[in-house]
C-alpha cells in the first residue's frame, strides 16, 4: 500500500453536501487504521471546518494549506508559509478594484476582503466563517495567498492577471457551482512543490506517494506524484495529469480512491 496520501478538499473531500460524508470519514479511518498517513492538500485556509477536517484526518501532523504555500501543523499549531511578494499585493488589489472583481488576502490563519459582494459572501459561507469586511491591513501577519472570486468564464482572465514574480491556479467547488476561485501564490510555491517537499521530509519517496485531486491547481501535484487520483469531476487539466481515475466525489470516488492506494 502506499504510505502517503494527500487529499484535496473541494471536489475531493467535499462535494455539493458542502462537507465530507459518513462514507468518506469512515474510509478515512479504514486508511489510517491500515497504517497510512493521511493529509490535506487544499487552496482553502486552515480554519473553520476545514481546520476540523484537518485534525479529524491527522490531528498531529502537518497538512497543506493555501494552494500549498502556508503549511500548518494541527497539533502544534507550528506554521511554516512563503509569503506573497507586496507589490504583488498593491497590484492585485488595483487589478480587482478596476475589474470589479473580489479578491481575497489571506494570511495563514485568517482572511481579508475589502468587499460586500454577493460572492464575497457566499465565499465566507462556503468556508464556514462569518462575512466581515476588511482591508488587508487588518490581517495578522503578511499575505500568503490572494485569491480572486469570479464566475467560472472568467477564470482564465484572472488567471492571466497574476503579477510577476507570481503563479495563479484555478479551482471549482460542487458546493458553489459557477464561481472560480483563482489562487495566486509566489511562484514556486504550489501544491506540487509543497507535497514535493513534505514527502521529502517523511522519507517517502514520490513514486510511492497518491494524490487525489478534480482542478486546474492540482494538476501540477497530481503529475508529480507517482500516484496521481483524478476524481470523476476532474477538470480536464487534472484528468489529463493524473495515472488512476475514480469517480465523481458525489458517488463514492475518494472512498474508492483510498481504498485504490491500499492496493498499489
Amino acid at each position: 500500500m502506499l504510505p502517503l496520501v494527500f487529499i484535496d478538499v473541494d471536489g475531493t473531500l467535499v462535494g455539493t453536501a458542502g462537507a465530507p460524508t459518513d462514507d468518506v470519514w469512515a474510509a478515512t479511518a479504514a486508511a489510517v487504521g491500515r497504517g497510512q498517513h493521511l493529509a490535506l492538500a487544499t487552496a482553502r485556509p486552515a480554519f473553520g471546518p476545514t481546520w476540523e477536517w484537518a485534525r479529524r484526518v491527522d490531528p498531529d501532523g502537518w497538512h497543506l494549506f493555501q494552494n500549498g504555500t502556508s503549511r500548518v501543523h494541527t497539533g502544534t499549531g507550528e506554521v511554516d508559509h512563503t509569503l506573497l511578494p507586496g507589490d504583488a499585493v498593491a497590484e492585485l488589489i488595483a487589478v480587482a478594484a478596476a475589474r470589479d472583481w473580489v479578491v481575497e488576502l489571506y494570511s495563514d490563519r485568517e482572511l481579508a476582503v475589502d468587499s460586500d459582494a454577493p460572492l464575497a459572501v457566499a465565499h465566507a459561507d462556503l468556508l464556514g466563517v462569518p462575512h466581515r469586511r476588511r482591508p488587508v491591513e487588518a490581517l495578522d501577519g503578511g499575505v500568503v495567498r490572494a485569491q480572486i472570486v469570479v464566475p467560472v468564464s472568467e477564470a482564465a482572465a484572472a488567471r492571466a492577471v497574476a503579477p510577476a514574480g507570481t503563479v495563479a491556479h484555478s479551482a471549482t467547488s460542487p458546493a458553489m457551482p459557477g464561481a472560480a476561485f483563482v489562487s495566486i501564490t509566489r511562484q514556486g510555491s504550489t501544491k506540487a512543490s509543497a507535497v514535493a517537499l513534505m514527502a521529502e521530509s517523511l522519507g517517502h519517496p514520490l513514486d510511492r506517494v497518491a494524490m487525489v485531486g478534480d482542478g486546474n491547481n492540482d494538476a501540477e501535484a497530481l503529475a508529480t506524484v507517482g500516484h496521481g487520483i483524478a476524481m470523476g469531476n476532474a477538470e480536464p487539466e487534472a484528468r489529463a495529469a493524473a495515472r488512476h481515475h475514480v469517480g465523481d466525489v458525489d458517488h463514492g470516488g475518494l472512498v474508492e480512491a483510498l481504498a485504490l492506494t491500499a492496493t498499489l
